[in-house]
């Protein structure tokens, strides 16, 4: 490090041991809301280093949506099912299969709350990658019949899946300013989005090594589809194995994520370390050079030095709050009382509620249920099958990723709240024009060919407004709204919230056409899409520009005297101005 560098270190450190006049602050004529630049999908430009970490970073977004878009693909192909056959054939079997991933991703990301805080957001990252790679490989040396390899490697990488969701947005939105925060964290579910669709698209490839059969030599046995006898693997594959299509046709596709597994895990390492999880665990000299770093501005920068003591005043408050009503230091009660008290307040539980209601209406607003319905219409409007699964899930995937583009371009201008309640009322009409087509409809969609045709373009209208919304909002909210001390275990409760409402999602999906009847089932998840409009509207705060430190503020947190007391004593002694006490 230079002189002036240490010079400059060095005077904020005396600055942080020693107590100051407010009134007479550096800071007192200070406006650090001039400093923060543009906002926005514009302002994330003016700072292409956090861009480049961000960007790098959501490789772990990328690696679940590929993960998750991968299977559905792999699961199709009749070297796959001639590999294992009751995965195939066996609806109930092969959904425990799939629902494997989401359960261990539920348990991955409750777990990784707390060593989280241990090892640091960087840290968990590469940990998960290790992990990720390991199941992959097992489900790529899986050899046929061997189903435990396939089910404990999906259940491992499940568990970093769910790791990775928890730990990348909250490192993102550690590292970036509050004016950007929405935009780059946002680029997670673009990074999701994108994994789907390369997903897809390999899968799609290599499924024609040696022919899309299995033999083509030998006719089909298996179950009529519109009248036409289907692939059994059971029966129609030859005692030595596929003739036609090769193993290699959906084992490269699952075996290939270990590559951009290897490079976010390796990458890492030389990415930043939070700031925030730094001045947490008492490393101040490293999290200033890291923050100004970051900033791509020098040390004694007074909007450096003016953030990085707001960071640390209200780590200091949190641990000066907490400290008297949860005297215990024993690791375990310590561990129990981060639980306790994001329940032991209202502000703390609405943010809680806020976070796992966002994550719960993502799901139950039928985002993996409308997609269900696509083929089925194909199919009954007389597409080949090929063509069913390239329309409906390749035309799916690619306007996913388009119409996440919009989130990422308004979040930091319009805020969080309206983008959630046009998507969900977007989401609403969709859902019950498909719900009313389907039951007036439905049954003979060759006669109503028009009528299926709408039928699919408002499915589409569906996953635009769900794209631009609560898909990728969902990140941004849940990665923002607790503060620094129990970030990480409410994110780690949140995520895995999302999980297991996607794994009961799964479960009724196939279930609810029987039980309620055609068209029931978009009139369901409608209804959800109302209770997710009506909810935004009376019970979220709006966070968009406000730093991570400033969401008391949105959840309506009320100080106490002694505790208000307490915090004018902590900005006062970093030197702070009153102002930006007022400010929190």
């Amino acid at each position: 490090m230079s002189q002036v560098a240490e010079n400059s270190l060095s005077s904020v450190k005396n600055d942080i041991k020693t107590p100051h006049d407010s009134s007479h602050s550096e800071f007192s004529v200070f406006s650090f809301d001039k400093e923060r630049g543009r906002a926005g999908f514009r302002g994330i430009f003016d700072n292409r280093l956090v861009l480049g970490v961000t960007c790098f970073a959501t490789l772990g977004g990328f690696l679940c949506g590929y993960d998750q878009g991968v299977v559905s693909n792999v699961l199709t192909m009749e070297s796959f099912g001639a590999a294992f056959p009751k995965i195939y054939m066996d609806s109930s079997f092969r959904g425990w299969f799939v629902s494997a991933l989401l359960i261990s991703a539920s348990i991955g990301s409750l777990l990784n709350g707390p060593i989280c805080d241990k090892i640091g957001r960087k840290r968990a990252i590469m940990g998960n990658v290790v992990i990720f790679m390991i199941g992959t490989a097992l489900q790529t040396g899986a050899t046929a019949r061997k189903y435990q390899y396939l089910w404990n490697g999906r259940a491992i990488a499940g568990f970093s899946v769910g790791g990775l969701t928890h730990v990348v947005p909250m490192y993102l939105a550690e590292i970036s300013r509050a004016n950007t925060r929405g935009t780059l964290v946002s680029l997670q579910q673009l990074s999701i989005a994108l994994g789907v669709l390369v997903s897809y698209g390999i899968a799609y490839g290599t499924s024609h090594i040696g022919g899309t059969n299995c033999a083509p030599g030998v006719p089909y046995t298996g179950p009529l589809l519109n009248g036409i006898p289907t692939f059994d693997p059971f029966t129609d594959v030859p005692l030595g194995g596929c003739t036609g299509q090769k193993e290699a046709s959906w084992k490269i596709p699952i075996g290939i994520q270990i590559l951009p597994a290897l490079v976010l895990g390796i990458g890492m390492a030389f990415m930043p370390y939070s700031p925030r999880w730094l001045i947490g665990r008492g490393r101040d000299d490293e999290a200033l050079k890291t923050l100004s770093t970051l900033r791509c501005k020098p040390i004694d920068d007074l909007s450096v030095r003016y953030e990085f003591l707001q960071i640390k005043a209200a780590i200091h408050y949190c641990r000066d709050t907490t400290a008297p009503r949860y005297p215990s230091k024993t690791k375990t009660w310590r561990f129990i009382n981060n639980y306790v008290e994001l329940v032991s307040t209202w502000p703390m539980f609405k943010r809680l509620a806020v976070g796992c209601l966002t994550m719960l209406y993502r799901q139950f607003m039928g985002t993996n249920a409308v997609i269900y319905y696509v083929p089925i219409i194909f199919g009954q409007l007389g597409f080949d099958p090929n063509a069913t699964s390239l329309l409906s899930t390749g035309l799916y995937a690619v306007i996913n990723v388009l119409s996440t583009f919009p989130a990422i371009m308004l979040l930091d201008g319009v805020g969080r709240r309206p983008l959630l309640m046009f998507g969900a009322l977007g989401c609403c009409i969709s859902l019950l024009m498909v719900g009313s087509l389907i039951a007036a409809f439905g049954s003979d969609w060759l006669a109503r060919a028009s009528a299926g045709h709408v039928a699919i373009a408002f499915v589409y209208f569906y996953c635009v407004n769900f794209a631009y919304s609560w898909a990728p909002v969902g990140w941004v909210l849940a990665s923002e709204i607790f503060p620094f001390h129990l970030r990480s275990t409410g994110v780690s409760i949140t995520t895995s919230c999302a999980w297991l409402s996607n794994f009961i999602i799964g479960l009724v999906t196939a279930r609810l056409p029987t039980q309620i009847g055609r068209g029931g089932t978009c009139f369901f998840f409608s209804a959800f899409a109302i209770l997710a409009f009506l909810s935004t509207f009376f019970f979220y705060p709006e966070t968009e520009g406000k730093t991570l430190e400033e969401m008391g503020t949105a959840f309506g947190d009320v100080a106490s005297e002694e505790e208000k007391q307490r915090v004018e004593r902590i900005y006062r002694e970093l030197g702070l101005p009153s102002r930006a006490f007022l400010s929190t």
